[in-house]
């Protein structure tokens, strides 16, 4: 039987756990990462027990003192972590102890339960903002990416079938839009999760006079008045975890979003797209065929996104059965929440430097937009415009198409004759649809990918990413 540090285990118990018990139920190997918002914590805590008269200046001045001795030590490496102290609060905590007399009396008014709710709120608020930043920095290299092929148009595909003309531009910019309600969301949802539980302890308060105000202020729990937002009900402060499932839910769809480019990407790449050059160092070879060029960096892209969905479902269902208020089972949200901010990061930033090194190969984009038959429905445009209701142009369009391909001609092909004997109100005019730069000239309504209008998003973007 392993003996355990005094400050793991209460007098409640004769001996430590055994040890296939202490090994199955430690969290230090995980949650140590949590470090410096425990520190962050605890000084804000023992600033305002000596607040309130619970340790004296001296002790509080040591404790203080002892706290930033361990950080330097964590952040040089060089800091001891015990897996028998169970988790990052009872290995600094235990440490502290250890170098200062008075460190005992920092958990007074304070439990686990609301002190791993604090921690777990301060690093989702930080890992917020870096998040955040990494998806700036995608949505400008997309836009850096925009710009580059800014005069590059290519077919707009519906069920992965050639649709109408659209500038490559404005293909890339549809995704800059989708990053930006990701990073939306997660603004968003900083006010739910901006909350300070401490003070909950194990699930119902203290009798001692903790000043919640002064910490939830001290950490920077505040509205926009500057008022300390504080968890209302002491149950609910140490049982929620919405804030992790927020997050992963936020993440998740994040994640989605960085798969569908991640496929237009892996499409685009391909022999028979062939409409972009990704840089060698973005890309791999096979370890059997020599001429293989694979856009792994984007597949795996496409695969992460599984692992931060799966994330989502994983700590749904950890919460669903939860009695309140604190459960062991709630050690299990870690993992996933911080598995999904890793790969999150990570693929973002890795997206962004890939996208530094592509290009269009605009000979191949150039010939796949002069099909004419991405141009017919602006055939059925023509005829509205003569005042044509719309179900029957488009099926005299039709008619159109059916009579090119019989003819083995393509549709521009087709004579004034041709397009007469289906609908009589076309005029010579109608094959001036096919001058592709004029039709995009044409597509002039606001978030059409229109010559003027795309020029006018590029434009508005660089201003909004403070490029």
């Amino acid at each position: 039987m392993k003996k355990s540090s005094p400050v793991s285990r209460s007098g409640r118990f004769s001996g430590g756990p055994a040890a296939d018990v202490a090994q199955f139920t430690e969290s230090i190997s995980f949650d140590q990462r949590l470090w410096r918002q425990d520190i962050q914590g605890s000084l804000a805590h023992a600033k305002m027990l000596h607040k309130i008269g619970l340790l004296t200046a001296e002790e509080h001045r040591d404790i203080s003192q002892g706290l930033e001795k361990i950080r330097a030590a964590i952040e040089a490496g060089t800091f001891d972590w015990k897996q028998e102290l169970e988790d990052v609060h009872m290995n600094i905590e235990a440490e502290l102890t250890h170098r200062v007399g008075a460190g005992a009396k920092l958990h007074t008014g304070r439990s686990r339960n609301d002190q791993v709710a604090l921690d777990l709120r301060l690093w989702v608020r930080d890992e917020r903002l870096a998040l955040l930043n990494d998806i700036q920095v995608l949505q400008k290299s997309l836009l850096d990416f925009a710009e580059r092929e800014a005069d590059v148009i290519i077919p707009g595909y519906t069920h992965l079938q050639r649709a109408q003309p659209v500038y490559f531009a404005h293909h890339l910019l549809a995704y800059v839009e989708m990053l930006e309600r990701d990073a939306q969301r997660l603004r968003d949802s900083k006010e739910r999760g901006n909350v300070c539980p401490l003070g909950a302890g194990a699930l119902a308060g203290s009798t001692l006079p903790l000043d919640r105000e002064s910490v939830a202020k001290e950490l920077g729990f505040v509205d926009a008045s500057d008022e300390a937002k504080l968890a209302q009900n002491s149950m609910d402060a140490v049982s929620d975890r919405d804030f992790v499932v927020e997050f992963c839910s936020d993440g998740a769809l994040l994640g989605v979003h960085l798969s569908r480019l991640a496929e237009d990407l892996i499409l685009w790449a391909s022999t028979e797209f062939n409409f972009i050059k990704i840089g060698d160092a973005y890309t791999t070879g096979s370890s059997l065929m020599p001429q293989k060029k694979n856009p792994d960096v984007a597949e795996l892209m496409r695969g992460k996104s599984a692992r931060v969905i799966g994330n989502l479902v994983s700590v749904l269902t950890l919460l669903k059965g939860l009695p309140m208020t604190y459960n062991r089972d709630l050690q299990e949200d870690k993992e996933a929440l911080f598995d999904t901010a890793d790969n999150l990061r990570a693929t973002l930033r890795v997206c962004a430097a890939m996208l530094n090194h592509t290009s269009a190969n605009r000979t191949v984009c150039a010939t796949a937009a002069s099909d004419p038959a991405l141009l017919a429905t602006d055939l059925a445009d023509y005829l509205v415009r003569k005042g044509m209701a719309f179900r029957q142009a488009h099926h005299a369009v039709g008619s159109l198409v059916a009579l090119a391909e019989k003819s083995g001609k393509r549709l521009n092909q087709l004579t004034v004759a041709e397009l007469q004997s289906v609908e009589k109100r076309f005029e010579a005019d109608a094959l001036e649809l096919f001058d592709l730069g004029k039709a995009m000239k044409a597509r002039s309504i606001i978030g059409a990918p229109g010559t003027k209008e795309v020029k006018e998003q590029l434009a508005r973007w660089r201003k909004a990413l403070g490029k």
